[in-house]
């Protein structure tokens, strides 16, 4: 199918999820790259408490904070 047939279809709302091939599927720009960053212990403590207290892990908070700030969403 051609991209353009393929968009037709989007467009007019009907199931296209028999035509991806999700096990091909790609998403731009969200490759994961591990960084570290140290805290002090009572900045750890303090984010340990308030991921506790949304139910998230602390690794969850951090990136939502963070994401946030930079405008885009996690």
């Amino acid at each position: 199918m051609k991209a353009h047939d393929f968009d037709q279809k989007f467009d007019a709302g009907a199931d296209v999820s028999g035509d991806v091939d999700w096990g091909a599927a790609r998403r731009p720009n969200l490759k994961l790259k591990r960084v570290n960053v140290d805290f002090p212990s009572w900045v750890v403590e303090a984010l340990d408490r308030e991921a506790r207290r949304l139910g998230v892990t602390r690794q969850a908070l951090v990136k939502l904070w963070i994401a946030e700030r930079l405008g885009r969403a996690a």
